[in-house]
């Protein structure tokens, strides 16, 4: 973890056997645009220490769907004659807002040689001294890597980063701390959320799939409303229920009538849960990383699959 001198915060905000979760955040004093520049030419900030060749010089990156974010390996001055350069694929990009946020999938330095997805999204968004840029890396799979080891590793290298970004960029005096996530608990879950939503709980706020609009009905994606149970029947209502019968003779009403009626004279009636009380609320860190991709999707209440 970064010292507290360090412009940028960062945690491992998910850790599970099957994979881990590390959010980087910074505010700097450059422009959204300007922070965008930069940080889609990340041979101008990222460390060379970090790179395979060595000098981050031979970093590229696309900002287009399906674009690379690449290295170049020089051919070696011992090389035999003819030999071409070599190259890495660090990662392939998936989506780009320019001037918002773009998400790239792969898996970075050591963990390119694993079984392992990983996507990185990275977002920019103005703030009232400047901009605010994220990193949140999602890593699953299977790895030959104990996951207490790795995750701190990785925290460290992306927290190693962003500061390079940030010095570029002009850092605020202090950033704010990213909030850390408990994981979904196996038994009805009355924590935050967690930042890798499975496929029969995805929380509002979160895209692919998408939330509902705020006013909405929580579609398949949303987390059900909490129950509540059923209110007492008030006082004056069985005060109608107890009263006697009319004077007037009326027909006597069969058995199996009079139970259902007096049933349903007696049942309460049902209270509805507010919506706004019962939603768990939304993962503030995670809801920052993915707005753009929510407002591009219209923020369906129907989930749809990636």
């Amino acid at each position: 973890m970064l010292a507290s001198t360090s412009p940028a915060s960062a945690d491992v905000v998910v850790k599970e056997p099957n994979g881990f979760v590390v959010r980087v955040a910074a505010e700097v004093t450059a422009t959204p645009a300007e922070a965008w520049r930069t940080l889609v030419a990340p041979a101008q900030w990222w460390t060379s220490q970090h790179t395979f060749s060595g000098d981050a010089a031979n970093l590229t990156l696309e900002p287009v769907p399906g674009g690379c974010f690449c290295e170049k390996l020089p051919v070696p001055k011992d090389a035999p004659k003819g030999q071409r350069p070599g190259g890495v694929q660090h990662m392939r990009v998936l989506y780009v807002e320019p001037g918002r946020a773009i998400r790239l999938s792969g898996a970075l330095g050591p963990l390119q040689s694993e079984a392992l997805n990983a996507t990185m999204t990275m977002t920019v968004k103005p703030t009232e001294t400047g901009s605010r840029v994220l990193f949140e890396y999602v890593v699953g799979g299977f790895m030959r890597y104990k996951i207490d080891e790795i995750a701190p590793a990785v925290d460290r290298m992306l927290s190693g980063q962003m500061s390079a970004l940030a010095r570029q960029l002009g850092p605020v005096a202090s950033a704010p701390a990213a909030e850390p996530v408990a994981p979904l608990p196996e038994a009805a879950p009355t924590a935050e959320p967690d930042a890798t939503p499975s496929a029969a709980v995805a929380p509002q706020g979160w895209s692919l799939p998408p939330g509902p609009k705020q006013g909405q009905k929580p579609g398949l994606g949303a987390r059900a409303a909490t129950t509540v149970p059923p209110a007492k029947a008030s006082p004056a209502k069985a005060a109608v229920m107890k009263a006697p019968a009319a004077t007037t003779p009326v027909a006597k009403a069969s058995p199996v009538k009079a139970s259902a009626a007096k049933a349903a004279a007696t049942r309460p009636a049902p209270v509805r849960a507010a919506a706004t009380k019962s939603a768990k609320p939304v993962d503030k860190e995670h809801e920052d990383a993915n707005a753009a991709f929510d407002a591009l999707l219209g923020g369906s209440g129907t989930p749809t699959n990636p």
